[in-house]
């Protein structure tokens, strides 16, 4: 291995002993036979609280922390989630349905996603949760749901910012589906004033898999500069500002983590600004893969080991039907490789460059290309690190009938 090459971010979050990887307390192995098969997933509920407490203690106090149920809705890791974040943020009916059932209140709920759909918008009106409308179609759409149902909604905007978005490598605003731009929006508030129905507040959102602090500060005060402008606008006060969030983990080579404190260092004085112009709002910040991504893995087995062409490819269980992301499928540009180790040879000095694909016809299912990892055999344990967020329910768990993973949170 070329010592020069950038190399991954180091997986410690996981400790490791006897040569084996421990999740949440169990041996990898052991948690391979409780489970009863591979592949399969497995969060720690741990790393989770634990990048929950980080948040509170780097964060200012009047932050509240909101998660996007879209990186990860395991029914148990949402109910360990619900218990210790401030609300929940849905995009469709059956995670508004998993939101409902942690207990959380209504009102710390929220529905976004640009393409509702009507009886969607009824369902959430009904429930009482805060609808984020992304169109002057949708908040009509809500408006009438409303009036059906005798129930006045609760409805906040939100905008697609108008400011330059350079460095974000998951960019949700500009030329981009979501939101309505900051010029639409006095249409929207003559519709909601119209219909007597206040505007809760505004959401603003950039962009996701952030890892440069002072990109996320400038995003942050050219968010919320929008947002004062808008709010000069609204005859109410408002309720909530929704500041997005798009906090990145390390996925491949050369990536290192977000700053937390240095955000937090300069949001203190953004946020006391802000208590000034909006003095009855929550500051809302929703994240996803930042409160769960790190704290998860994908478990697969070698089931063949061959050389073509003067190449080990180490031939596994599960493969891009269960990780799309980690195969390269989900929007890179350019295939990177996740971290990946043997997870029951951790403490091997040796390595050996091999290709680990999966079972598919398809060239596609690849979960790592040419990688350096301890020597494996037929029954060794291959684990995909960073994969707590956007994993199983990111990918064509159907392609080819294969049996469907299970996941566990221990």
């Amino acid at each position: 291995m070329n010592d020069a090459l950038p190399v991954h971010w180091p997986m410690s979050q996981f400790p490791v002993d006897n040569n084996e990887l421990i999740v949440g307390g169990i041996p990898l192995g052991q948690l391979a036979r409780r489970v009863g098969s591979t592949p399969f997933y497995a969060y720690d509920r741990r790393l989770i609280s634990e990048r929950v407490a980080l948040l509170r203690q780097c964060l200012p106090e009047e932050i509240f922390i909101h998660y996007a149920i879209k990186a990860n809705p395991m029914p148990a890791l949402l109910g360990h989630l619900a218990r210790q974040v401030n609300g929940l943020d849905v995009s469709s009916l059956k995670e508004m349905t998993l939101a409902l059932d942690t207990g959380m209140l209504p009102g710390n709920i929220s529905f976004s996603g640009p393409g509702k759909s009507e009886k969607e918008l009824s369902c959430a009106i009904a429930a009482g949760i805060i609808i984020n409308v992304e169109s002057e179609r949708e908040l009509q759409t809500a408006i009438t749901a409303g009036l059906t149902l005798q129930v006045k909604p609760k409805i906040a905007i939100r905008v697609n910012p108008d400011f330059e978005l350079k460095g974000l490598k998951i960019k949700m605003g500009g030329a981009a589906a979501f939101g309505v731009d900051p010029e639409r929006v006095p249409q929207l508030l003559t519709q909601l004033e119209n219909a007597g129905i206040e505007c809760e507040g505004f959401h603003v959102f950039s962009g996701s898999q952030n890892l440069n602090a002072d990109l996320a500060i400038e995003i942050f005060r050219n968010s919320f500069a929008l947002i004062y402008r808008l709010a000069s606008l609204v005859k109410t006060p408002l309720k909530s500002i929704k500041i997005g969030g798009g906090f990145g983990i390390p996925y491949f080579p050369g990536d290192k983590p977000l700053d937390l404190s240095v955000i937090g260092q300069h949001l203190r004085p953004i946020l006391a600004e802000a208590k000034t112009h909006l003095p009855q709002a929550k500051i809302i910040m929703e994240l996803g893969r930042y409160l769960v991504g790190e704290s998860g893995i994908y478990v697969c087995r070698v089931i063949d080991r061959k050389v073509n062409r003067g190449q080990t490819f180490l031939v596994t269980d599960g493969g891009m039907h269960h990780h799309l992301a980690a195969s390269g499928n989900f929007g890179q540009l350019l295939r990177k490789n996740y971290p990946v180790a043997v997870g029951n040879r951790m403490e091997e000095a040796r390595t050996e460059q091999v290709s680990v694909v999966g079972p598919l016809c398809t060239s596609l299912d690849v979960l790592a290309d040419k990688i350096p990892i301890a020597p494996a055999q037929i029954g060794d344990l291959i684990v995909v690190f960073q994969s707590g967020a956007y994993g199983l329910t990111a990918s064509p768990i159907n392609f080819l009938s294969h049996p469907h993973p299970v996941e566990v949170l221990v």
